[in-house]
C-alpha cells in the first residue's frame, strides 16, 4: 500500500488496483501538487464538510466516476445541491466494508457547514476515520482538537499509522497532537494540516522531534509517498 500526502489534509492511498482521495482541496490551495481535473481515484473520504475538505470532490467525483464515503448528512447535501449518485453514507461508530478494505467513521471534536448562495449549511458532524487495509490500520483524524477518547480509538484499532493536524488555532496545535499520539499508541504519526495558510504555519520536524522516543514521526514533502 502506497499513501502520499498532497498538502493540508489531502491524502491519496493506493492498494492494488484501487485509489482512494481523502479530503481533495486542490482548488485554490498553493500548497497542492496535484491538478483535480486528471485525478482518477475510485474513491473519496471526507472527514467532514468545510471547503478545505470537501475541495474538488464534485468536479472528480463526476469526472472520474468515483464513490463518496462521508457522513449522511453531507452526504444528502452533495446528492441534493450538486447531483451526486455514488455516494456511500455513514455516520460516527459505523463501519463498513468495501472492496479495499473497511472503513470506520470516528468522532471528531470540529464544525462541518458549508456556504451556498449565501446560506450557511450545517453538513453534519466532523468525523475522522480509520482505515483498515492490507491488515494496517490507519487512522486520518481530520480536524480535531485533543479527546481523551483517542485512546479507546487506538485500544480497539492497534494502529500502524495515525495522520494528526498540528496547524493549531483551527485544530489542534503540535502540543496537543503530541499527547494525541502517545493516547493512540500509533507506531508512526505524519502530521497534516499546517502551513497552508498563515494562521496554521508550524514546524513540522519539531513536532516529530518532541514526539515519545517508541513513536515515529515521519515528515512528509507535498507529493512525497511511503509504503507501508
Amino acid at each position: 500500500m502506497k499513501i502520499s500526502f498532497h498538502g493540508q489534509s489531502c491524502i491519496k492511498i493506493i492498494t492494488g488496483n484501487t485509489t482512494i482521495l481523502v479530503d481533495p482541496f486542490i482548488s485554490g490551495n498553493e500548497k497542492c501538487d496535484l491538478k483535480a481535473e486528471e485525478q482518477m481515484p475510485d474513491y473519496i473520504v471526507l472527514s467532514h464538510g468545510h471547503d478545505d475538505h470537501v475541495g474538488d470532490t464534485v468536479q472528480i467525483a463526476k469526472n472520474a466516476g468515483s464513490e463518496v464515503i462521508c457522513n449522511a448528512d453531507l452526504a444528502a447535501f452533495l446528492a441534493v445541491e450538486d447531483g451526486l449518485e455514488k455516494i456511500s453514507p455513514m455516520h460516527i461508530g459505523g463501519k463498513r466494508q468495501f472492496d479495499f478494505g473497511q472503513v470506520k467513521l470516528t468522532q471528531a471534536f470540529h464544525g462541518s457547514q458549508t456556504v451556498r448562495d449565501g446560506r450557511i449549511i450545517n453538513v453534519g458532524f466532523p468525523t475522522g476515520i480509520v482505515f483498515t487495509i492490507e491488515g494496517k490500520n490507519i487512522y486520518f483524524a481530520g480536524d480535531t482538537g485533543l479527546f481523551s477518547d483517542m485512546k479507546l480509538i487506538g485500544e480497539l484499532n492497534p494502529l500502524d499509522l495515525a495522520f494528526l493536524p498540528i496547524g493549531d488555532n483551527f485544530t489542534m496545535g503540535p502540543e496537543d497532537a503530541a499527547i494525541a499520539a502517545r493516547f493512540l499508541q500509533t507506531k508512526m504519526v505524519i502530521p497534516m494540516h499546517y502551513n497552508t495558510f498563515p494562521l496554521i504555519e508550524q514546524d513540522p520536524y519539531k513536532f516529530v522531534a518532541s514526539l515519545d522516543k517508541e513513536i515515529t514521526g515521519k515528515v512528509l514533502e507535498i507529493g512525497e509517498e511511503i509504503e507501508i
